[in-house]
């Protein structure tokens, strides 16, 4: 993944996307649906309705960037509401492009006491 600058926002658009759609089709829909601006530098994350791809837009600067990305096995976690949008943090995208359940990570050790 690359990374992102501070202050970087990652937004999910909840529901399904068309992923046949590209640049200006994403774009048209963070103005319309999202009521967003896709060149505000942040980060816009689209699933498909078979849960399996995904594709993310954003504006670096120069211009836009597409990143779509498909899972092999197993489905990326996505809100259940139909529309709208979820901030994540950078560490939860990290794991939603993984295929790890951003919402409820698994921690390995938990502290027992403070001495």
């Amino acid at each position: 993944m690359i990374g992102l600058p501070i202050g970087t926002r990652v937004w999910l658009a909840a529901g399904a996307t068309d992923m046949r759609k590209g640049f200006d089709g994403l774009t048209a829909l963070i103005q319309e649906k999202l009521a967003e601006n896709p060149f505000s530098g942040h980060v816009f994350v689209f699933r498909g309705r078979r849960g399996d791809r995904v594709k993310l837009l954003w504006w670096d600067g120069d211009g836009l960037c597409l990143l779509a990305k498909r899972l092999e096995r197993g489905r990326f976690i996505w809100p259940q509401a139909d529309s709208g949008t979820v901030h994540l943090t950078a560490a939860q995208l990290s794991m939603l492009l993984e295929g790890i359940d951003w919402r409820r990570p698994l921690r390995t050790a938990q502290p027992q006491i403070a001495s």
